[in-house]
């Protein structure tokens, strides 16, 4: 990120202060640019959620070759989710501490979130984050991602239950033992649609990742089992496991 740049983003990252702001930072006509985008997430002040319309402008525009955001009244230390985002994204990432105007920057290095013990945030690390996690790391399955963000369901969209089939996943038959890799879907709350995931990882344990908690392998039982509502198995899963 070359100096213009740089002050491009920290005048955003201030004139959005005390929300966290992002942007891109895009190579046109072979010269760079800051590309200021919006943070879409509904908890502004904690994380941020990069509007996927910004993203695809700035794509049609150039090359994106980084990507920008701020802490608020935090070091600008990179946190797992913004390392396991910056994996995702392949590019990159330049964080500005705020108000202090510190700055960090870090690059895929193939960093690894852990199963057990990762902090939640939307998008980045959350429960269907864990399942599409552990189907890589175990069966080198890459399950799709979908757009996720706080009380999704209160908007009146089924996300978690509108795209398992789209994900390669189909029901399990009634009365069917449940078996390694089995995902279940929970509605808990006031949710009319499920809002959790948990994927079966074998010995009656599911690997999980409740809002608010750490992930975690938890018995298959209490209010885990008590708020499931759908059990579904995917189609490539080994058949020798």
């Amino acid at each position: 990120m070359n100096d213009d740049t740089r002050a491009a983003a920290l005048a955003w990252a201030q004139e959005q202060f005390p929300r966290e702001a992002c942007g891109l930072i895009v190579v046109v006509r072979g010269r760079e640019r800051f590309w200021k985008c919006r943070n879409i997430s509904m908890l502004a002040a904690d994380q941020f959620i990069l509007s996927p319309t910004d993203y695809a402008e700035a794509e049609r525009a150039g090359e994106v070759v980084g990507v920008f955001h701020s802490h608020i009244n935090l070091p600008p230390t990179a946190s797992d989710a913004d390392r396991a985002s910056c994996e995702a994204t392949g590019v990159r990432w330049h964080i500005v501490g705020l108000p202090t105007a510190e700055w960090s920057e870090i690059a895929p290095c193939g960093f690894q979130a852990p199963l057990v013990g990762r902090v939640h945030a939307w998008n980045a690390l959350d429960c269907w984050t864990l399942v599409r996690d552990w189907y890589l790391r175990t069966w080198g399955i890459e399950l799709i991602s979908v757009p996720r963000w706080p009380n999704f369901w209160k908007d009146g969209i089924d996300i978690l239950g509108d795209n398992v089939h789209a994900a390669g996943f189909r029901d399990i038959p009634d009365g069917a033992k449940i078996e390694i890799g089995d995902v279940i879907l929970c509605q808990t709350g006031d949710s009319p649609f499920p809002n959790h995931v948990g994927v079966m990882i074998g010995g009656g344990l599911v690997l999980h990742h409740a809002e608010n908690r750490l992930s975690s392998r938890d018995v298959y039982g209490g209010w885990i089992q008590k708020h499931t509502v759908r059990i579904v198995r995917h189609a490539n899963r080994p058949t020798s496991w």
